[in-house]
């Protein structure tokens, strides 16, 4: 009996103290002797053994806790996946414009190159001018034919889009067909339109006799993208001008002493700019 009274008070013990920190406890066993709950007669007769394999267990449903099994809510989830979709955006927007950014440097350099070859082309038409000196050269009366080797700057409206156009002679006469004739070509930069919103930079050469000048898609392109193009000519004094024909009484029959040149190339959202300044080998000064 005192053995009973022992694991009574045992299990008194482990109540109490399952009952403040239930949440820190594994289940516990408690195992009794299954001589402690027979007959009186056979406490005596026959001693109960913690130990013994014969025993009993009892499972007290205080001192049983179970931890819970949690999942993923419903909310969880969706947040999941908004934080996911955010930072696969994010990735997809960046990887765009690192992309964008390289097709922009890709075009810029093609543009440079472009333009670079195409201002290369006129400087060397441009120091290889050939100009009717005084006093071979004499002004024009009403029934005379122009001076051949005249140099003019006027506009022109590809598209209704206005664009300058240039008319000199060289000896930087090109060969394009099998003709090696060597000569003093006329030399006319022109814009042309090669759809809506596209417009490219033409060189005619020809030699002497020299036609009324037509425009002919067979001319070789210098440039390609052009957005704007103009001359600015400028005489002895420096002074700037936006046409020019030295066949003409105000100009005094003079050429100018150097033409400079504005190019833009690009599309819709970028767009290149080049100029530079060419100095004419000779020049005719002012008549009268």
């Amino acid at each position: 009996m005192n053995k009973l009274i022992k694991v009574s008070e045992q299990i008194s013990i482990c109540m109490n103290k399952n009952l403040s920190h239930a949440s820190n406890l594994n289940p516990v066993i408690i195992r009794y002797p299954s001589s402690v709950f027979c007959h009186p007669s056979s406490v005596v007769s026959n001693p109960p053994s913690v130990l013994s394999h014969h025993s009993s267990v009892i499972r007290h449903p205080v001192c049983i806790i179970k931890k819970g099994i949690y999942g993923f809510t419903l909310i969880e989830i969706l947040i999941a996946f908004f934080i996911f979709s955010i930072i696969v955006t994010t990735l997809f927007i960046s990887y765009n414009s690192v992309f964008s950014n390289i097709q922009t440097i890709h075009e810029g350099i093609a543009s440079y190159d472009m333009a670079k070859n195409c201002l290369a082309r006129m400087t060397l038409d441009l120091h290889a001018v050939h100009i009717s000196m005084h006093p071979k050269y004499s002004p024009p009366d009403l029934d005379d034919k122009p001076d051949p080797y005249r140099i003019v700057g006027d506009f022109t409206y590809p598209g209704g889009v206005g664009f300058s156009r240039l008319r000199f002679t060289s000896l930087a006469h090109i060969y394009l067909e099998k003709n090696m004739q060597e000569g003093i070509a006329e030399i006319v930069y022109y814009i042309q339109s090669e759809g809506e919103h596209n417009y490219v930079l033409r060189r005619a050469d020809s030699l002497y006799t020299y036609k009324a000048f037509e425009e002919n898609r067979k001319d070789p392109i210098l440039c390609e993208d052009v957005k704007s193009l103009a001359f600015k000519y400028y005489d002895h004094d420096g002074v700037e001008y936006d046409l020019w024909d030295s066949e003409s009484e105000e100009f005094k029959y003079a050429t100018p002493k150097s033409i400079g040149i504005k190019l833009e190339l690009g599309n819709d959202s970028t767009s290149h700019f080049f100029e530079i300044m060419v100095t004419l080998p000779s020049y005719r000064v002012q008549i009268g």
